[in-house]
């Protein structure tokens, strides 16, 4: 029997392991030491709310699957239809192709042709590396098309402290402002301080009964240019996610609306926010033959 998601590529290093499967490019395990990182799924499942999944050419939502460029209206499926939204991207269920392999690394290629909605052909790759540093993703694309084309990407990774709830996990986020949205489509409807959904930039501090499904932007770096996410419990186990600095959101999910609610916390790279090819928000515009590429990962703390 052939797993619901393919070949299974396996890496390992420095005491992680990754299975990167071949449909939807998805991260569906990591772990370090034996301790689960991500909440992924298993060998004989389809991922479920995104997990692990990559989120191409936009993450999160576009109003109506509609939008302007370059003069042209496009409409493209609304992947959402509860809330009448194109929802992350063209990408999600594509079987990608092994391009190289080696036991810490894997880099995997998908074309994504020219569609209704998507006129514009991308030559997409993704790399899934192991290191000391725990694991590195790569998102990368080239417009092979005539005209430029919009272009964001994200990726959609649950992260685990430790045993669920995650109530009991103490949270801290390097950002300052956040993205308010509507209730019923989730949209965007401005900006406010990330202190008005109680949170406090920098400071370590329990979920509680936060619900969060937020796209939070303002982020505090590094001298690399790195701005980072800590989860973890009473007892100190972690993990951290990472984005360099082409990833200028973050979007933080409890999944109360999933059938697992807060067993985990969804953070979700995004170089652009939620509806960026209608606000043009930290939007990528690829000209022909340009080629765009943006890192982040996750590592055990």
């Amino acid at each position: 029997m052939t797993a619901p998601t393919g070949e299974q590529h396996v890496l390992t290093s420095h005491g992680y392991r990754a299975v990167v499967t071949q449909g939807s490019g998805a991260l569906r395990s990591l772990t370090h030491d034996g301790r689960d990182l991500v909440d992924g799924f298993a060998e004989d499942a389809m991922p479920s709310g995104g997990r692990g999944q990559l989120l191409v050419p936009w993450p999160n939502r576009i109003r109506d699957g509609r939008y302007s460029f370059g003069g042209a209206a496009h409409q493209l499926a609304l992947t959402e239809p509860k809330r009448g939204n194109a929802s992350h991207g063209l990408v999600r269920w594509a079987s990608w192709t092994l391009a190289a392999a080696g036991p810490d690394r894997v880099e995997l290629s998908y074309f994504l042709p020219a569609q209704t909605g998507y006129p514009w052909a991308l030559a997409l790759t993704t790399t899934y590396a192991l290191g000391a540093d725990g694991l590195t993703v790569t998102q990368a694309a080239t417009n092979l098309a005539a005209t430029a084309a919009p272009y964001a990407s994200g990726a959609h990774p649950y992260l685990l402290a430790g045993p669920g709830p995650c109530d009991e996990w103490v949270l801290e986020v390097s950002a300052e402002t956040y993205l308010r949205t509507d209730p019923e489509r989730l949209l965007p409807v401005g900006r406010g301080p990330i202190q008005e959904i109680h949170l406090d930039p920098g400071v370590a501090e329990p979920i509680g009964a936060s619900v969060l499904n937020h796209a939070l932007t303002d982020l505090a770096r590094d001298a690399d240019g790195r701005a980072t996410v800590l989860l973890r419990t009473d007892d100190g186990d972690g993990v951290a996610l990472w984005v360099d600095e082409h990833h200028r959101w973050l979007q933080v999910y409890t999944g109360d609306d999933t059938p697992t609610p807060r067993v985990s916390v969804a953070v979700e790279p995004m170089t652009a926010p939620p509806d960026a090819f209608n606000s043009g928000d930290d939007l990528v515009v690829l000209a022909p033959g340009e080629r765009f590429a943006a890192s982040w990962g996750i590592r055990a703390r």
